[in-house]
């Protein structure tokens, strides 16, 4: 690991030459955070560092459409009033995204600490936000609260929108919905139901009534295909079972 976060390091330093790296806040399958100072500012460099195992000129081609999408979806929603680190520099070549820094706890490690009246207040903010991503055709990818940032102003900003994308399907929106219940579920069971009433609360707000039943069906529909798939799952692990008993 030493190794590989000091080539990350190395990288960051030759593509950009006013990075001050301080910290490397995580390393993913996909990119590294690193936490620094660009210009005298604190920023977060988002690094989609080359991945060797990849044909070269495909991994080229893959971090810099990846990076460039990212940020159009971080401006978009940035500019519709939805809180999110603002793009400061990008450089889709080096796959290099820099990124406001923005100081709070993942908003995973302190529900827990926090007044259930408190949370219910957060999370019709976030409903709100996350209906006026999906009015505008953001989709965030992965919404869960290990990606959400919450403030010392108690503001929630959305971060990671590495597996985002722009779409008006019902499908699409439906995912990242079913994505937050499943978040709460299993991070957050016991308040999820409460949670997740004032998460739609704010986000029919924005989005309408009827809006709201096609998401909660099309929720509704994604879990039932899930357990489908499990129950199918689970009956042919006993099948084999059984199999290897005669």
């Amino acid at each position: 690991m030493e190794e590989i976060e000091e080539n990350i390091l190395k990288y960051l330093s030759k593509i950009e030459r006013d990075a001050e790296a301080e910290e490397i806040v995580n390393i993913g399958a996909e990119a590294a955070l690193i936490r620094g100072k660009w210009l005298e500012e604190e920023v977060i460099f988002k690094l989609r560092y080359p991945k060797l195992y990849r044909n070269t000129i495909l991994d080229l081609h893959l971090r810099k459409i990846r990076t460039s999408h990212e940020a159009k979806l971080l401006s978009e929603a940035k500019f519709n009033g939805v809180p999110v680190p603002s793009v400061l520099f990008i450089n889709p070549e080096a796959g290099l995204l820099i990124l406001e820094y923005v100081k709070g706890p993942k908003l995973r490690d302190i529900i827990d600490h926090i007044k259930l009246s408190e949370c219910l207040e957060i999370f019709i903010k976030i409903g709100k936000n996350v209906g006026i991503l999906h009015l505008n055709g953001i989709i965030h990818g992965d919404l869960t609260t290990s990606n959400m940032l919450l403030t010392e102003k108690n503001e929630v900003f959305f971060i990671d929108f590495g597996l985002g994308e722009f779409s008006n399907e019902v499908e699409k929106q439906g995912v990242d919905i079913h994505l937050m219940l499943r978040a709460l579920e299993s991070t957050h069971p016991s308040h999820a139901r409460r949670l997740f009433e004032a998460f739609i609360k704010g986000y029919s707000s924005v989005r309408g009534e009827e809006w709201k039943e096609k998401i909660l069906n099309k929720v509704r529909e994604i879990r039932m295909r899930g357990r489908y798939i499990s129950e199918r799952r689970e009956s042919h692990k006993q099948s084999k079972g059984f199999n290897n008993l005669s």
